[in-house]
């Protein structure tokens, strides 16, 4: 029998959504926000040659930058104020995260609740600042080597460009905020999806115009269009499927009244690490692409040429390497963030236990054997929709606009936008419920 909240779930439509006033209010700030980031990445550093730099970009999109400037909507490309975009926030975030698995005083901030969240959040707010100011001035530094990027080199303008940068990513990173408490869905994801998104008309045309020209044959954009739908399919059926752990309470007594025992679920997501480990794995292969780029092929010796030449895009050991590291990053972060020994003292304390293990260590052993099993699905789910673009780009020499690592990201953001507009209907749906049933109790004891 269905529950009370998937009845309601079921009787959702545009008339519910039309009366929902709260919720239109938080889409409208949400896209007014993102629309004031999308006007930001065309807003172009002070002091800088436009033409000079789009053109030494252009021998650099292959690199690291390439994936900044999709993470940012193409602010790169325009080395806009918001260039840096909300990677610093993401890079501090996952090393803060990291710290409080190896680091006891962060680990008991992360215990005593939301006092030690909002600390452990400050902690991140300053981790950002640091690497956002380096990453600028190593930007600025690295604008003043080009010949010609730079209109007046000097103190002033690294100045002026560590303030526009870091400034940006500090806008960024509370506007995301702004989102997430005001608006609908989790900003800092939102704003990388916008920055993704904004892409898509530009990627799609140009795929159109080679079809058009005969540079593709329609079969072939046809089968890449199905190849899209298909691993669109697979990433909506993995990201929402749980391993769910039966949990039971005993019966207790509080006072005179005897509570019945009852049962309970712990969900275990199958892609626990979710995109972190794609773009750990992508930065790191591109790393060497982007500092040869810098340092010039000619400098190289010829045995670093060749590796380099061999962890390219489509290459045979680029994917063996990109398919590994992404396992991986998914064993490793999954460890991070879920710590099975903390979730079975939880159990403990509460009176829960799975049934048939005993509480506390047997029941930590028996949630990591589990856990283990079900990342061995989810890092090979991910090497399949990371692996299955990069194919098919080298094999076709389609310029798809969506890679696996933008394409998790996109669907994933998407599915949990649309989670939380049903979350505020149900929730309005309840409040209706309960005024009916207010004034009709009111009726009845006139």
């Amino acid at each position: 029998m269905a529950s009370a909240a998937e009845q309601l779930a079921s009787n959702l439509n545009f008339s519910t959504f039309a009366k929902a006033t709260d919720l239109k209010k938080r889409l409208w700030f949400t896209l007014a926000a993102l629309l004031v980031y999308r006007l930001g990445t065309h807003i172009p550093l002070p002091g800088l040659n436009p033409e000079a730099y789009a053109a030494a970009f252009r021998g650099q999109s292959g690199g690291i930058l390439g994936l900044f400037n999709m993470f940012s909507g193409g602010a790169v490309e325009r080395m806009a104020i918001f260039a840096l975009g909300i990677m610093p926030y993401i890079s501090a975030s996952i090393i803060v995260q990291l710290m409080t698995s190896v680091v006891p005083a962060l680990e008991n901030l992360k215990k005593e609740g939301e006092q030690g969240r909002k600390i452990i959040n400050q902690y991140t707010r300053y981790g950002t600042v640091i690497l956002g100011a380096l990453q600028a001035y190593g930007i600025s530094a690295g604008l003043e080597s080009g010949a010609g990027l730079v209109n007046d080199p000097g103190i002033f303008f690294r100045i002026s460009t560590v303030v526009s940068l870091l400034g940006g990513t500090m806008f960024l990173m509370w506007l995301g905020e702004q989102i997430t408490s005001r608006g609908i869905g989790n900003g800092i994801s939102l704003i990388i999806f916008a920055g993704i998104a904004a892409g898509l008309p530009t990627a799609i045309s140009g795929t159109l115009e080679l079809g058009r020209t005969g540079a593709l044959s329609t079969g072939l954009i046809l089968a890449v269009i199905i190849v899209a739908i298909l691993v669109i399919m697979l990433i909506v059926f993995v990201e929402r499927a749980q391993r769910r752990l039966l949990i039971q309470y005993p019966k207790r007594q509080v006072g005179n009244r005897m509570f019945q025992g009852d049962t309970s679920h712990l969900p275990l997501k199958l892609n626990t690490a979710g995109v972190i480990p794609a773009i750990f794995a992508s930065s790191l292969l591109l790393l060497p692409a982007t500092a040869a780029g810098f340092a010039g092929t000619t400098v190289l010796p010829s045995w670093a040429t060749g590796i380099i030449a061999a962890l390219g895009h489509g290459q045979p050991l680029y994917m063996l390497l990109y398919g590994c590291l992404i396992a991986f990053f998914a064993f490793f972060y999954t460890a991070i963030v879920f710590n099975p020994k903390d979730t079975a003292d939880n159990l403990k304390k509460h009176g829960g236990f799975v049934p048939g293990i005993r509480p506390g260590e047997r029941t930590a052993e028996y949630i990591d054997f589990v856990l283990t099993r079900i990342t061995v699905v989810g890092a090979a789910y991910l090497v399949v929709v990371c692996i299955l673009p990069e194919m098919l780009i080298a094999q076709t020499g389609v310029p798809l606009a969506l890679g696996g690592t933008s394409l998790l990201i996109v669907v994933s953001v998407t599915l949990d936008t649309v989670a939380q507009i049903q979350g505020h209907l149900i929730a309005q749906q309840y409040e209706g419920l309960i005024k009916k049933s207010k004034l009709r109790g009111g009726k009845r004891g006139r």
